[in-house]
């Protein structure tokens, strides 16, 4: 049967057999849309692209994990993926993010939905008040519930890393964090313009 017709279990059957072809058969059914899950968690496409090629890299050492009697193929090459760009991120962390400097990023990083400036003046100016409300909002919380939204929003830690990391239970986090978005969101609310 011709690759590309193969079921995914032949192709992970091949591929723990050693069969080049078959990685790249998976590949090309699967790639496009890792990319597309890696880069919406990076926000990066070179780091996304880096990470696609770990994945099936990882997919070819260590083909003989997968088991078909616990899920898809398609769960688990994700659940790959999603460890990897978890790992990328938790490096790109190491370097604290605050947010005043993430406020300050260039446009292709934290902010790439921001008009461009040379495009639209009145919406520039409509996103730059835009992001000083909210920093000036996020200035308004509580010390620790401003340090859970910053780890979660620009750090990209789940409730349990940031439990993890500020040493404290998870359902603390879990309550931090909703007093901060129910806050900011009256903050927000009442500073409409």
């Amino acid at each position: 049967m011709p690759l590309p017709e193969a079921s995914d279990l032949d192709l992970m059957r091949r591929i723990r057999q050693r069969d080049e072809t078959a990685l790249e058969a998976l590949y090309d059914r699967y790639a496009p849309r890792l990319l597309g899950l890696a880069t919406q968690m990076l926000g990066q496409t070179a780091l996304a692209e880096e990470i696609l090629q770990e994945a099936f890299f990882r997919v070819w050492e260590r083909a003989e994990t997968f088991d078909p009697l616990r899920g898809q193929l398609a769960v688990w090459l994700v659940a790959v993926l999603r460890n990897l760009c978890r790992d990328a991120l938790r490096q790109q962390k190491a370097r604290p993010m605050t947010v005043e400097s993430a406020l300050s990023l260039p446009e292709e990083s934290q902010w790439a939905n921001l008009p461009d400036p040379l495009s639209d003046v009145p919406a520039t100016a409509s996103a730059r008040a835009r992001r000083e409300r909210v920093r000036r909002a996020l200035a308004q919380l509580p010390e620790d519930q401003r340090q859970v939204v910053e780890l979660s929003f620009f750090g990209g830690l789940t409730r349990r890393e940031i439990a993890a990391q500020l040493k404290d239970p998870e359902g603390t986090v879990h309550t931090r964090a909703r007093l901060a978005l129910q806050k900011l969101r009256s903050l927000l609310q009442d500073e409409e313009p």
